[in-house]
C-alpha cells in the first residue's frame, strides 16, 4: 500500500469512527491518523488494514479492531510523558498508538509469543517507534522491574484483575482490562487506583483472546 493511499485510508477511518461515536479525543484521533496500521498486519490482509475489524496475525492472536483501540486509549486518558504498560503486544499496533501520544520511550509492552514479539519489534522500529520496550514474558505478572506505571492497557481477557498488575499501577493510575470467562461475553473495565483501593467501572461488552499466564488463564495448548 503506497503512502498516499494509506494516508487517505487513515483519514477515512478516523472520520468513520467519529461519525459512529467511537472516537472523541483529538490526541487519539491524531494518533490513529498517524500510525500506519498496514505495517502491523500480515501481507495477506494489507488491503483490509483500515477496515474497522480485528485481523488475524497468527498464533491464535489478532490485531484489535480500531474502534476498540480508540475506546481503550480514550478510557486510559493518556498524556505525553506518562509511563504506559501494555499487556499483549500482538502486532505492536496499539503500542504504536500509545507511543504516538506519550512518547515511545515511555511505552513498555509484554508479549508471551516470541515470534510475535520479534515481528512487533521490527514493525515498531520500521515505523519510527523503536524506543518502545518489547519484553517476552508472562504478561499477567506485569513488569515489576519497570514499575510503577501511570497507565496499564490489557489487550486480552482475564478472569479478574491480576494482583501484580494492580500493584504496579501508580496511585491515581488507570488500567483498562477486559474481564470475563475464557469463552462467552466479556466486559471492558476501567480500573483506577485510589490510594491503594481498586475502583472499577464497566464500559460494555467486548470480545478478546484470553490472557494466558500465572495470573490469567492456563495454557491449553
Amino acid at each position: 500500500m503506497d503512502d498516499t493511499r494509506a494516508e487517505q485510508a487513515r483519514r477515512t477511518l478516523v472520520s468513520s469512527l467519529r461519525e459512529q461515536g467511537e472516537l472523541y479525543s483529538t490526541s487519539v484521533a491524531k494518533a490513529i491518523a498517524t500510525v500506519p496500521r498496514h505495517e502491523y498486519v500480515p501481507d495477506a490482509v494489507t488491503d483490509r488494514a483500515y477496515v474497522d475489524k480485528p485481523l488475524d496475525i497468527g498464533h491464535g492472536q489478532v490485531v484489535t479492531a480500531p474502534h476498540l483501540v480508540a475506546r481503550m486509549t480514550e478510557l486510559l486518558e493518556v498524556r505525553p510523558g506518562q509511563t504506559v504498560l501494555e499487556i499483549g503486544t500482538g502486532s505492536g499496533y496499539h503500542a504504536a498508538v500509545l507511543a504516538e501520544i506519550v512518547g515511545a520511550e515511555n511505552v513498555f509492552t509484554v508479549e508471551r509469543v516470541p515470534e510475535l514479539a520479534a515481528a512487533a519489534q521490527d514493525a515498531l522500529a520500521r515505523t519510527g517507534y523503536g524506543g518502545v520496550t518489547v519484553v517476552v514474558a508472562d504478561g499477567s505478572g506485569g513488569l515489576p522491574e519497570y514499575a510503577s506505571f501511570d497507565r496499564i492497557n490489557v489487550a486480552s481477557v482475564a478472569p479478574e484483575v491480576p494482583d501484580p498488575l494492580f500493584e504496579q499501577l501508580a496511585d491515581g493510575g488507570r488500567m483498562v482490562i477486559p474481564l470475563g470467562p475464557r469463552g462467552g461475553s466479556h466486559e471492558l473495565v476501567l480500573v483506577t487506583n485510589r490510594d491503594g483501593r481498586l475502583e472499577r467501572t464497566n464500559y460494555g461488552a467486548v470480545r478478546f483472546v484470553p490472557l494466558i499466564g500465572e495470573h490469567g488463564f492456563p495454557d491449553e495448548g
